[in-house]
């Protein structure tokens, strides 16, 4: 297998190009009506409307929709958890939640040996868990979920404090601007990271 082909199963595991754009449109959608209506109904009527239009277009191309979906029941709860207060706000409660759920699984699991992007792309690239019994292997995969465990509560860092002071607008912005920027950071470090490592046969 190549380091291209190798790559692009990566990619394709974190959602791919498509997965960024279904779960990034509705929330720079959100923000946008908004600004412009200063009504929180229209704008999450909005962003719930722009997700469907993406889940319903993958259907008709009968591309992949997991993460078209995914990201619709995302945006759906989210939005539930604004209404409910009122507060725009708290659409971003369910991301805060969802960033320590993940950063507090990474943490764990690399404090076990068991870290998560082994058990998640050592099957995908052919390895399954045999780099369990290669330190430098073992190493390589702790070493890239540690970037994970970094971007999940350096997200939490940044942002709470921003919500707690109640600016939406900021809120929105510096979670875009963590989102797809930080995120294909991270995964970039990590793919070079198990790049630079010692591969192992894959199995048949």
């Amino acid at each position: 297998m190549t380091q291209h082909e190798d790559r692009d199963k990566v990619l394709a595991a974190f959602g791919g190009k498509k997965g960024l754009i279904d779960s990034g449109i509705p929330a720079v959608i959100f923000l946008v009506v908004f600004n412009v209506t200063d009504r929180l109904n229209s704008a999450l009527i909005a962003s719930i409307a722009i997700s469907a239009i993406l889940t319903i277009f993958r259907l008709a191309r009968r591309d992949t929709i997991q993460h078209a979906i995914s990201g619709f029941i995302g945006v759906l709860i989210c939005a539930w958890f604004a209404n409910r207060t009122g507060n725009a706000s708290d659409l971003y409660i369910p991301k805060l939640l969802t960033n320590l759920g993940y950063g507090t699984l990474y943490l764990v699991a690399n404090l076990a040996g068991w870290p998560i992007l082994g058990l998640m792309l050592g099957p995908i690239l052919g390895e399954n868990f045999k780099w369990r019994n290669h330190p430098e292997r073992k190493r390589a995969y702790i070493l890239a979920s540690w970037l994970w465990v970094a971007m999940f509560f350096t997200r939490i860092a940044v942002q709470y404090p921003i919500y707690r002071s109640g600016n939406v607008n900021l809120l929105g912005t510096v979670n875009l601007a963590m989102g797809y920027p930080l995120f294909i950071a991270t995964a970039y470090g990590s793919w070079m990271v198990l790049k630079n490592a010692p591969k192992l046969p894959t199995e048949q």
